[in-house]
This record gives C-alpha cells, structure tokens and sequence, in this order.
C-alpha cells in the first residue's frame, strides 16, 4: 500500500504544528469559536451533541493492520472505547476533548494517517470499490488513481475554498461497488474498442437536500488526462457554483442549471488549455504510484471447497455464502467482517474488535484491511484453507453474522443519538428492526436488500439509495420517519421514492414488515426485492403499509450509549 513521501510527511507535520497552535489560542480565549470553526473543520473536527466528534481519512478504504492498531489505541485513551466506520470509508470518533486532539493528530501521523480534507469546502477523501486489486471482475487496480488525485487535490491552492465540499469515486470493476452516480464526480474504469485505458466520467450525482444521479459528460477520458478533465470541471464548478445559498451550492444544482449539454461544453472549453499541462499523467508517474499496489506475495494453489470437512456446519456455509467474495488469484478468497451483529450500532467496533480485526490481518492477509461503504470490514487475501479457522475467530470476537447484503446489514448513520444536525434517532431504529427480523433463515429467505436509515436529510446512511430507505424528520418537535421505496446503487442507481405519510418510531418494525410482506406475496422465482419494488411500483406496498392501523412494538436499544 501506498507509503508517505517526504511531501507527506511535511505536510502532515506542519498541519499539526499549525493546528496545536490553533487549539492553544482557542482554549485562551484568543479565538472565539467562530473564528475557531474553520481551523477546526479543515482538521476533521466536529463539534456534536455532547462532544467533539473527529474524522480520520482511510484514503480509498485500504488501512494497514499497523494502521488499525492506531484506531483502538485512539479508542482506548482519547474516546470511549470504539470508533464508527462510516460510508465513505473512514472512522469517527465520537467522544473527543478539544485539548486532545493535537496529540491524537500527531499519533496518526506515526502511522501515516490524517484527518485532513474530512470536512469543509474542499476535495474530500476518495472513495472506492472495497475490493480493489482483488475483485474477480476487475477491469483494472483503480488505487494508483485514486493515490495520484489524493496527492493532486491535497491543500490544491484552487481548490480549497469551493462553494461546499466535493466528492470523487472511481471503480475499476465491471460491478460498481463505489456508488460512482452518486458523487459530485464517478470515474469507471473501461477499455474502448482499441484496447486502451480510460474513464466514463459522471457529473453532479449526490443525496442529501436534493437527491440526483450523476450524468455522463465524457463517454471515454483517455486515463493521462484524469486531472486535467478533473480540473476542468472543478474550474467550472469554482466559478459559476452558488456561494449564497449552501443547500443550492453542489456542483448537481449547478449541472442541474445549466443543463447537461452546456456544461459539458464549458468543461471542454475550460479544457483545452489545460489537456497538456503539468498535469497530464504520464507513464513514469503512473509506474511509480502503481508500485506501491503491487500484488503481494501469493502462493501458487489450486482453488478448492472450504466446505470440505465441515459439510455438516450449516452456520459455516451460511457464512461462506454471505461473507466470503470470490478473488481474481486461485486458492484466495475476500472475506467480509460484519459490523452488524444484532443489538451493535452499524459500523461501530470496539478497541478490542480492532486490535483483533488488526492481528487478523497479519495473520491471514498480509497486513492489509479494507473499510466497504457498508460499514463492514474486508480482509481481502484470505487463503480459502483458512476460511474456516477465520470464521471462528470471528464469530469469538463478533464479527461473523451471516448477513453481508441481506436485512440486517443495515447502513446507519449516527444519528439523533450524537449528530446536531440530525432531526431523529437512526441507531434505535436499526436496533428495532434488527431485533425483530433476527432470524437468519428467514432473512436468507428474503434474499439480497438494501436497508439505509439517515437520521436527517444530509442522507448520510444513504437512504436515498436503499431498496428501503428511512429518513428521520421533525414532526412539531417529535421524531417521526419517512420510508422510501425502490432505490439503488451498482450499475443500475436509482433514487428511492416516498410511500406516503411518515410513522413513529414504535412503528417502524412493523412497516418493515409489511413492505416485507408485500414482497414475499408478489415476488416471481429468483427475483430479489428491488426487482419486485421496481416492477410494481410503490403503489401495492403503499396499499398494503397503510391498509390498517400499525400497532407499535417495543422499541429495543435505544439506551444503548446509555
């Protein structure tokens, strides 16, 4: 994995010295908070409900086990005992004291990490397929771009006050794991018909306030000119993107303005002079990021059964179905560590479960980690004779549900529980629905879904793209939620659409239920849940949901950080 240049490692010390400094003036009274709020913003920290809540960029997902090790000693001596993986890749913190913060800064930068670029105005961390360099479907390693736009977009003097904060994805698979139409810019990965490396580039995707897909501006971007096309479009977007109105400021809205077709042609425009700049790609470059991605050292095997053995474990090869991803090396196999383990926060982990995740890693994946949109974690180099011994050392430390893609695979934000700007609770929720739906052979049954809760219109648990999706909302001062239907993510995105009326929290089981219900009597052979919400519309789960008054269960873990 990609390795600190003496550029970095300037950088990232100077930030901390400038930063410390800054936190000083703050705790004499020499900043007020206003004036504090930026500095503190451009280093990742939030100030929450009850404390401040830091954010450390896990650039493109990939986390060394040395890396991991760092987290759990943050959680143990600065927080409370463990961190939250989020959907784009990194870890929060939730439980910071201000005058901390220098410290835990200087910490990362022993292990080569940052919190850097996780917030404000700017080019924030990228993001890609979790299963980079390994996936059975990939076209190529997108890593080395994403390293190349990482050190391109750090502190880049155009570009670090733009009208509100920007995010890229690239996918190097024929599958899109990254979300890609859901960025302000998706780069994919593909060949044209002369063999050649390029990208489809994607424009103005994003949730929150106003959910939009992202549009092709370029069908075929030869891979050289990656940064320059890149700034081109940022050039645009600087320029002409709202700066009095933050809800209208996202580059979508700006598309959305101009229409695809124009500013396309301002983009191609803006281009011209920029396609043989210094910042073209060029072999050279491109050889010396992609040599820090190279294959680690993989025995020569032949690819076998794991079931061999332990044909009589049906919990094993549920695992092995759910849990275990195919990968492009023989006698190897990707291995999922779910984060969802019924009555536990999605994507929380304690220090002990990352100190372990991490010995794991040296273990049985040559050091290597990945953090999924999901909120789960990968070990992506697994021998397929160990998947049997990895199985059990993960279900000892509680990280083997059998339930990657399925119900309770539940993407979740913080929520009411910490975020200020949340309008409801999403933790409380995911525990009730999980706890209701605890059954593996029935969520197996089900089959594959996709269930997102956002604790406020910001939509980060992506409820947007969720075959259901739950948004928390305001109700005269009551916490109510919004349940969509029909969204997606992959290679055929689509945007969830609202049902109807919201319902409380004590309901929310149930209207799983019912939408489940709806499903299961409609659904044709091998057809998953967003094949039928698709195909019916949301029509027969809108008759169905609302058909009868929703008696309200027991709402379960709600006093969970108690």
């Amino acid at each position: 994995m990609y390795r600190y240049d003496q550029y970095d490692h300037l950088i990232v010390k100077e930030r901390i010295a400038q930063y410390r400094d800054q936190v000083r003036r703050r705790l004499g009274d020499e900043l007020t908070e206003a004036e504090f709020l930026p500095l503190r913003l451009q280093n990742g920290l939030y100030m929450q409900r009850h404390a401040y809540m830091l954010r450390i960029a896990v650039p493109y997902g990939l986390l060394s086990s040395g890396q991991m090790r760092m987290f759990a000693h943050i959680a143990r001596k600065y927080d409370r005992g463990y961190g939250h993986f989020t959907t784009r890749q990194n870890i929060q913190f939730n439980w910071i004291e201000l005058e901390q913060t220098p410290d835990i800064l200087a910490d990362l930068a022993s292990v080569e990490m940052h919190s850097i670029q996780t917030s404000g105005n700017c080019i924030r961390n990228t993001t890609s397929d979790e299963f980079a360099g390994v996936a059975a479907d990939e076209i190529i390693d997108p890593r080395p771009y994403c390293e190349v736009l990482r050190q391109w977009s750090t502190f880049h003097p155009e570009f670090i006050a733009l009208p509100r904060k920007f995010k890229v994805a690239i996918n190097g698979a024929v599958e899109d794991r990254a979300a890609i139409a859901v960025h302000d810019i998706g780069l994919t990965v593909l060949r044209n018909e002369a063999g050649e490396i390029g990208f489809k580039v994607m424009v103005g995707g994003g949730l929150g306030r106003t959910p939009i897909l992202g549009s092709v501006v370029r069908e075929f971007l030869p891979w050289q000119h990656m940064l320059t096309y890149i700034e081109a479009i940022m050039r645009v977007y600087n320029q002409y993107g709202r700066r009095d109105n933050k809800y209208k400021a996202r580059i979508k809205i700006l598309l959305k303005a101009l229409g695809v077709e124009e500013f396309t042609r301002q983009v191609e425009a803006e281009w011209v002079d920029l396609k043989d700049s210094p910042s073209t790609l060029s072999d050279e470059e491109m050889a010396r990021v992609a040599a820090y991605f190279t294959a680690p050292p993989y025995a020569k095997l032949e690819n076998i059964d794991p079931r061999a053995g332990h044909e009589d474990s049906k919990a094993f090869a549920n695992w092995l179905q759910r849990n275990v991803k195919p990968h492009k090396v023989p006698g190897y196999a990707a291995v999922v560590l779910s984060l969802k383990k019924t009555g536990v926060p999605p994507g929380d982990a304690t220090a002990e479960q990352i100190d372990f995740v991490a010995e794991m890693a040296d273990r049985y994946s040559f050091g290597e980690l990945r953090v999924t949109h999901e909120q789960n974690l990968v070990l992506a180099d697994v021998r397929q004779s160990e998947l049997f011994a990895v199985w059990q050392d993960a279900k000892a430390h509680g990280m083997a549900t059998p339930n990657i893609g399925l119900l309770t695979d539940i993407i979740c934000c913080p929520g009411g529980d910490f975020c200020s700007l949340a309008n409801a609770k999403s933790i409380p929720i995911a525990a009730a629905i999980a706890e209701r739906f605890d059954n593996l052979d029935y969520q197996h049954d089900i089959g594959e879904i996709e269930l997102n809760i956002s604790g406020c219109i910001n939509a980060c648990g992506h409820h947007h793209v969720g075959n259901i999706g739950v948004l928390g909302v305001d109700k005269d001062g009551s916490e109510w939620y919004q349940v969509s239907l029909g969204g997606a993510q992959g290679n055929h995105p689509a945007i969830g659409k609202i049902i109807g009326p919201s319902f409380s929290a004590l309901q929310m089981p149930e209207v799983i239920d019912r939408l489940l219900q709806v499903y299961v009597r409609e659904r044709t052979e091998d057809e998953r849940f967003i094949d039928t919400a698709q195909r019916l519309g949301v029509a027969p789960f809108k008759e169905h949901v609302y058909a009868t008054p929703i008696k309200a269960g027991e709402l379960v873990g709600e006093d969970h950080y108690a």
